[in-house]
C-alpha cells in the first residue's frame, strides 16, 4: 500500500519510533442490506474500506475519498458509529504505528464496486448473513458497532469505557 507523503516525512525525522495516526473505516450499506468489502492486497483479509487521514482533513471527508479511491464507490456519511483505538504494529521494515480510528456509517450514492488502486485485489457487495473470509477481525468489531448503532441510533456511537448491550 503507497504511504501518504506526509508519513514518509515524518518517518524521515523520528525512525522507526511509535507513530500515533488517525484512520477512518466506512460500512457502506446499501438499500438491500448489502455491505461493500475489500480483499486487502498486502494481508489476504476481507476489509471495510479504510484509510489514514492527511493532516487538518475532516475524518468523514477523508473516508469518503478513500472510499472511492479503494473501490469507485460514491458514498455519503451518514453518523459516526465507532471509536476504537487498535494495538500498536510493527512492520517488516521496523516502523511501528499506532491508529485512532473513526468508522462512519455510510450509504452508496452512485459507482459500481471495483478494484480501484492498488490496496486491494477483490471488491464486492455482501450480504450481511453470508460475509467472505477471512474477514479483519477490526472489520467485524466495526460492522457490529455500526449495525447495533442502525438498530439504535439514540444509544450513540460506541467506544472504550463506554457499556454496550448487545442485540
Amino acid at each position: 500500500m503507497p504511504t501518504p507523503d506526509f508519513i514518509l516525512d515524518l518517518r524521515r525525522r523520528i525512525g522507526t519510533e511509535l507513530l500515533w495516526l488517525s484512520g477512518v473505516t466506512g460500512v457502506v450499506l446499501d438499500e438491500g442490506g448489502q455491505v461493500l468489502l475489500g480483499r486487502r492486497s498486502d494481508n489476504g483479509l476481507w476489509a471495510l474500506p479504510s484509510g489514514i487521514l492527511e493532516p487538518g482533513e475532516e475524518p468523514a471527508m477523508g473516508l469518503l475519498r478513500e472510499i472511492t479511491e479503494e473501490t469507485a464507490i460514491i458514498a455519503e456519511a451518514l453518523a459516526l458509529t465507532h471509536v476504537s483505538v487498535g494495538p500498536p504494529t510493527s512492520y517488516p521494515n521496523g516502523d511501528r504505528t499506532q491508529f485512532l480510528d473513526l468508522t462512519f456509517w455510510c450509504r452508496p450514492l452512485s459507482g459500481e464496486a471495483q478494484v480501484a488502486d492498488e490496496e486491494s485485489t477483490e471488491v464486492g457487495w455482501f450480504a450481511l448473513g453470508d460475509l467472505p473470509a477471512p474477514l479483519a477481525p477490526s472489520s467485524a468489531e466495526r460492522l457490529a458497532a455500526t449495525l447495533r448503532y442502525r438498530h439504535d441510533p439514540g444509544a450513540g456511537a460506541s467506544f472504550a469505557g463506554r457499556a454496550e448491550t448487545g442485540d
